[in-house]
């Protein structure tokens, strides 16, 4: 053992860690040379350089000799990262100790990779320092490593650390795997999937919630709510899905739920609206009009189609005003149609609704 002072030093030629010592570790020096093997001995000789605020070298030298010893001790390792971790709490991320940290850890994982309170710790810093594509290897380490009875402890904290970085691939791919193991996430999925505009995988996922039939959805919606929301998310962005077919959906969720077909009737319009399809449309509201079996459901339709004949007969008298004199006699024979067409849908009305 070297002479001692409040430092450790490394020899350039021999490599060796001089061993510095003061009056009070002899003690403890003592009892760790008769007691090389109790982990117990080496504990009282940490806890007092802790408790007499010896200099973080000193005590890091110190758990580095018992852990040589005591290389599989899960106790006296997570309390030697624990104290390491405190002390870099008032460092910036980028600073090279988080670096050296990292490189514990990495030692300790060699020893005890099965531990998941470990790679948690280990997971949280990587994602403090920023590192994306390091961290993102260490979170699927971690997976790989752990049982899959603890997996449950690493997903949530690598779908946040994903879900809060501009990588949407990685981030879908890595949130398709999740739902391998927790399906009921899925309505999470769609909320990140509409928030970054991926709108055909949004639909895709959230037919599978509507065909999966629960009464409850993890966030509280009803089959009939799921329903809603897929019809809405297709019938408006036609351009953006392409996976699914809007027209057969909607009208599966038409003879699904007959006492609520007004909107998924006016939905299943708006899609050939926005493709755009007007007389498809035009076609898709003469056929709910006599198809729907309450006045509430008529009231919407109506009212709808209505506004929407209206509109065209605007749009075809906009064109009319602006055609030039070749062109006037085709455009007039146009808003004439669709006046008409209007005039007998008002007229119709009460014969409809009866």
């Amino acid at each position: 053992m070297a002479t001692l002072a409040e430092k450790m030093d490394v020899d350039p030629v021999t490599k060796k860690i001089d061993v510095v010592l003061t009056d009070e570790d002899i003690a403890y020096e003592e009892d760790i040379l008769r007691n090389e093997f109790s982990i117990r001995s080496w504990q009282r000789y940490i806890d007092h350089k802790l408790k007499t605020k010896s200099p973080p070298k000193a005590v890091r030298l110190l758990y580095e000799r018992a852990l040589k010893i005591f290389n599989r001790s899960y106790k006296l390792w997570y309390s030697y990262l624990k104290y390491r971790r405190k002390l870099l709490q008032s460092k910036p991320p980028y600073d090279p100790a988080w670096g050296n940290l990292c490189d514990a850890y990495e030692r300790c994982l060699i020893f005890l990779n099965k531990m998941p309170r470990i790679w948690i710790d280990y997971c949280d810093i990587m994602v403090r320092r920023g590192l994306i594509v390091e961290t993102r290897r260490v979170f699927d380490r971690a997976l790989r490593a752990l049982p899959i009875t603890q997996h449950q402890r690493i997903w949530p904290l690598y779908i946040k650390f994903v879900t809060q970085h501009k990588i949407p691939e990685t981030t879908i791919r890595v949130y398709r795997r999740y739902l391998k193991v927790k399906p009921e996430a899925r309505e999470d999925f769609v909320e990140y999937l509409v928030g970054i505009d991926q709108l055909d995988e949004a639909a895709s996922q959230l037919a599978i919630l509507v065909n999966e039939d629960q009464k409850i959805s993890a966030h509280g919606k009803t089959t009939h709510q799921l329903w809603m929301q897929l019809c809405e998310l297709i019938a408006k962005n036609p351009n953006k899905i392409h996976t699914l077919k809007v027209d057969p959906i909607i009208r599966q969720g038409i003879h699904r739920y007959t006492d609520q077909v007004g909107i998924l009737w006016l939905l299943l319009a708006e899609y050939y609206v926005r493709i755009p399809n007007f007389e498809r449309a035009r076609d898709i509201y003469e056929e709910a009009l006599v198809s729907v079996s309450t006045v509430r459901d008529f009231s919407q339709v109506f009212d709808a189609y209505s506004k929407f004949a209206e509109r065209l007969t605007s749009i075809k008298l906009s064109a009319l005003e602006k055609a030039k004199f070749p062109e006037i006699e085709e455009k007039e024979l146009e808003l004439e149609l669709y006046m008409s067409r209007y005039e007998y849908l008002l007229q119709r009305r009460p014969l409809l609704l009866n």
